[in-house]
């Protein structure tokens, strides 16, 4: 993802969640012992939201995804936050989760006909009416399974990598290049000047045409093959 369009649903929370909305309390027991039992399964390619309960699919409800230069976050999360804001750009329900390099969320859209398209800013968008029947099913602490396209965190395959970015696949190329004493700091998902500056190493070490990208051929060198 680019530095401008990062700015997700984290700028939009701010004014229209953190100001407006109303978070609600559980008892953590309670909801410990309902979330084990659920499971949201999100199918981006096929857009859509599928909620398992002790394996058994209960419901499934179709979704809007991100946009091209603002993907949807790919691995395994977990609902961490919950809040019922105003009607908005969110529509009236809202469950966050915790994906370290950005903040995305289920909600519901006062779009509805962008409903099975790529048009959000990485959140996966409902419709409204889906959106309140899902928050009244999934408690905080339900495991979320987002699932992008066959080559797991590579999504559709390599993408150039640059300074700005976010995703797994950037997570990927800073675990790989921390296990080649190339890169130091954590693996967030977040291509930063010390990933840059790891790259940057990375490709002079390995005889590589001079650069602070990664694209497919330093990322195969590093080990992230596709595979299916």
């Amino acid at each position: 993802m680019k530095n401008g369009s990062i700015l997700l649903c984290a700028l939009l929370l701010a004014p229209l969640i953190f100001l407006s909305a109303r978070p609600e309390s559980f008892s953590s027991a309670r909801e410990g012992a309902a979330a084990s039992q659920l499971l949201i399964w999100v199918e981006l390619d096929r857009k859509r939201l599928t909620v398992y309960e002790n394996g058994a699919a209960i419901s499934v409800f179709p979704i809007a995804s991100g946009a091209g230069d603002t993907p949807s976050p790919i691995g395994v999360f977990r609902v961490v936050s919950r809040f019922l804001p105003d009607m908005s750009g969110f529509g009236t329900r809202f469950l966050g989760l915790n994906v370290p390099w950005g903040s995305y969320g289920i909600h519901g859209t006062n779009r509805p006909e962008s409903i099975g398209r790529n048009a959000s800013h990485g959140c996966v968008r409902l419709r409204v009416e889906d959106a309140e029947k899902l928050y009244a099913m999934i408690p905080t602490g339900t495991r979320v399974v987002m699932e992008g396209g066959p080559y797991g965190p590579l999504n559709w395959g390599w993408r150039i990598l640059r300074e700005g970015d976010r995703g797994a696949d950037v997570m990927q190329l800073q675990i790989r290049l921390r296990q080649r004493g190339f890169l130091f700091s954590g693996a967030d998902g977040v291509f930063g000047p010390a990933t840059r500056q790891a790259v940057i190493s990375a490709r002079k070490m390995l005889r590589l045409s001079p650069g602070d990208t990664a694209e497919g051929a330093l990322q195969r060198i590093l080990g992230m093959i596709l595979f299916e």
